[in-house]
């Protein structure tokens, strides 16, 4: 089986009718056998048994904590004590069950919690509004009637008026993995989308922007003196330009003022991107998190502070071995910060010092994914800095609502009262399919690089087993361990029988800015060392059949499995998802152009060099691993094409391959049933290359 070429009738009908076609009508594929099939089935259940979690929120007083659970129609949602006791359901009447409810947010003084909704009775269920309810109630009125893209739900500080982020006329989301709309008509003037700042006052009324409509606006925050906002911003298409966003500020009624342009700053932060924007306490100056980031929503870096009516950068955590992802004011001259640490998650209190760098008090760690439910690391704090929540899971404990009582001394964080622990037990009963979690280490070339390490079920060590890299996208962004979600990933591997690694390396974040930008214009090169290396050090401490390693992952880490197989033939099977073949055609092909730049150094028309040493359709006369590709149709942020042309070139020399293209989907697959077909093709694959079937 295989010593012959396997094709898709997706790639053989050619480029056209490929992405007009459905997975299903793929001919000749390699698919999962009935027992295969079977176990996947099984893994699905267990997968779809574990109930997820939308957003978590602490009321100002420290005694009340609101989430968002979802179930067959969306989300719903409760409040509690912040023990988890007396949770209660917050109602809707008349509504639609076909909706759904999230973004929770308590007003200044506690009386009141505001969210997001789309259940209205016999209306459009695509369209969100406010809905609003009191501390100790459970039924919730509607405050606005919006008509467009709504989310990044905020009080304004004196709490009366509600602020957001809002797409007038259109409901979809705009960003950089979401499905793009089909490129017709005059290319980049029409279907270009603006994102505002706008406000609705708290008892109901007219919707009023607040931001210019030639700024698409990203991230913001207000002033405490509810007088002013910040916000990162740029030209539209808000797709492409997040990656060259300027700071502003802006009093409301008047014209914004840009603060900081980080394409004209000198230093470290010269170029890089900015995110998470934060008025201090005093609105003298703004703090936010700048670093060479991959992805909107994937914030890292160091943190700087820049007075607010403008000037000179100042980073405050220069040299610094974490990463910084999330940040709030909780005095004059502190920060409560969620980081990563290798691949783990880390609070700390940070104390300025004018100008000079911080100093860092690590509160806790915990090995696993931690989110507010709106943002990436955040969590949820009190007014009084005392208590805090997010959501938490790892590899083998399912989705909660956990809670932690930091103890303060004089208005400052002073250490941890109660460490983390989960309020909620809604999944307590969910049991993986797969092994336990661990972390492993090792050094290459002068770096110190982290992974995660996923056991298979019921480990015996006197056997030998097949190990599958599994490599993260980005490429700034960490593997830390988090429950699965339906679909393909590291934990249904595992639960097949594989070990799983989850490698960190150089440009990674979790180690501070050096090691993210470690990998600049050097894409598949120190990194693969970093990962081979990696596999050395698994393969020492556990038993592996190194004849029997597979590869692979999404976005970068699509590209990783297309590159790897050109430089080394370590691998047996590879599974490239949203792959890039060729900087150089990729460059002209995405919609996302502009992140480019920071990494490789120049444009592909200024530096043609860089792009061509790290494309692996120069070296695709090496490749001979037998690789599955796939792509979602209208993917933006990596084009089909490019998985055209690599699926091209393995055909063309012979090399097993098969390439499907799922329509209608983006970036990140949304519909279930694609989601099982590429996991059920992806252990269809492996199990013939690998060796493992049940």
């Amino acid at each position: 089986m295989k010593s012959r070429l396997r094709l898709s009738a997706l790639g053989a009908a050619g480029l056209l009718a490929a992405l007009g076609a459905t997975a299903s009508q793929a001919a000749d594929t390699h698919a999962a056998s009935p027992a295969t099939k079977h176990r996947i089935t099984d893994i699905i259940h267990t997968l779809g048994k574990a109930k997820r979690f939308g957003a978590v929120a602490v009321s100002p007083d420290g005694q009340q904590v609101a989430w968002v659970l979802y179930g067959k129609h969306g989300g719903q949602l409760s409040v509690a004590h912040a023990d988890g006791s007396h949770e209660r359901t917050i109602t809707i009447a008349d509504a639609d069950k076909h909706c759904g409810s999230g973004d929770p947010r308590w007003s200044p003084d506690g009386a009141k919690l505001a969210f997001l909704s789309s259940c209205k009775s016999g209306k459009d269920s695509s369209q969100n509004d406010i809905f609003m309810v009191d501390a100790n109630g459970t039924a919730a009125h509607q405050v606005s009637h919006l008509k467009g893209f709504v989310h990044d739900l905020q009080w304004r500080p004196d709490g009366k008026a509600l602020s957001f982020l809002y797409v007038a006329g259109d409901t979809h989301q705009v960003g950089a993995t979401s499905a793009i709309k089909p490129r017709t008509g005059v290319i980049g003037k029409t279907d270009i989308e603006h994102q505002q700042v706008a406000m609705v006052p708290a008892a109901g009324g007219k919707v009023s922007e607040i931001s210019p409509k030639d700024l698409f606006a990203y991230e913001y925050s207000w002033s405490a003196d509810a007088k002013r906002i910040t916000y990162t911003g740029a030209p539209p298409p808000g797709r492409n330009n997040w990656w060259v966003a300027k700071l502003y500020a802006q009093t409301v009624g008047a014209k914004p003022v840009m603060v900081l342009d980080p394409g004209k700053v000198s230093g470290a932060m010269h170029g890089l991107q900015i995110a998470m924007p934060r008025f201090s306490p005093d609105g003298s100056h703004i703090a936010l998190i700048s670093g060479l980031m991959s992805d909107q929503g994937v914030t890292g870096g160091d943190i700087y502070l820049v007075p607010s009516q403008g000037g000179t950068p100042v980073n405050v955590t220069p040299g610094i071995t974490v990463t910084p992802s999330w940040m709030t004011w909780t005095g004059s001259q502190s920060l409560l910060v969620s980081s990563f640490k290798g691949g783990s998650a880390q609070i700390a209190s940070f104390t300025l010092h004018g100008d000079k760098p911080s100093t860092q008090k690590a509160l806790f760690t915990v090995d696993s994914s931690i989110s507010d439910g709106s943002a990436m690391s955040a969590i949820s704090v009190d007014a009084k800095h005392n208590q805090v929540a997010f959501l938490h899971s790892t590899f083998t404990q399912a989705p909660e609502v956990y809670a932690a009582r930091l103890r303060t001394d004089g208005g400052a964080i002073a250490g941890v009262a109660r460490q983390p622990h989960a309020i909620t037990h809604i999944n307590d009963g969910i049991k993986p399919m797969w092994g336990k979690q661990e972390s492993i280490s090792w050094t290459n070339e002068g770096f110190h690089v982290q992974g995660w390490l996923l056991f298979p079920k019921n480990y015996d060590p006197h056997k030998k087993y097949p190990m599958i890299v599994y490599v993260h996208g980005g490429p700034a962004y960490a593997t830390r361990p988090g429950w699965p979600g339906v679909g393909y990933g590291p934990a249904p591997l595992a639960a097949m029988g594989y070990f799983v690694l989850m490698p960190n390396p150089r440009g990674s974040y979790g180690q501070g800015e050096k090691f993210t930008q470690a990998n600049r214009r050097d894409f598949g090169y120190g990194d693969l060392r970093d990962i081979l290396a990696g596999v050395d050090a698994v393969e020492a401490k556990y038993p592996i059949d190194d004849k029997r390693l597979g590869l692979t992952g999404w976005s970068y880490g699509g590209f990783m499995s297309m590159f790897a197989p050109t430089q080394t033939q370590r691998f047996a099977a590879v599974v490239a998802g949203a792959g890039l073949s060729n900087w150089q055609s990729y460059y002209g092909e995405n919609s996302i152009d502009q992140w480019m730049i920071p990494f490789f150094g120049a444009s592909v028309y200024d530096d043609p060099k860089v792009y061509a040493k790290s494309s692996a359709i120069n070296f695709i006369k090496h490749a001979k691993t037998p690789t599955l590709i796939v792509v979602g149709q209208l993917d933006g942020e990596t084009p089909a094409p490019q998985s055209f042309e690599y699926w091209h070139g393995l055909r063309a020399m012979g090399t097993p391959t098969e390439l499907v293209v799922y329509p209608g989907e983006g970036h990140g697959f949304h519909k279930a049933s694609d989601r099982r077909d590429v996991l059920e093709r992806a252990l269809g694959w492996f199990g013939d290359y690998l060796g493992v079937h049940h």
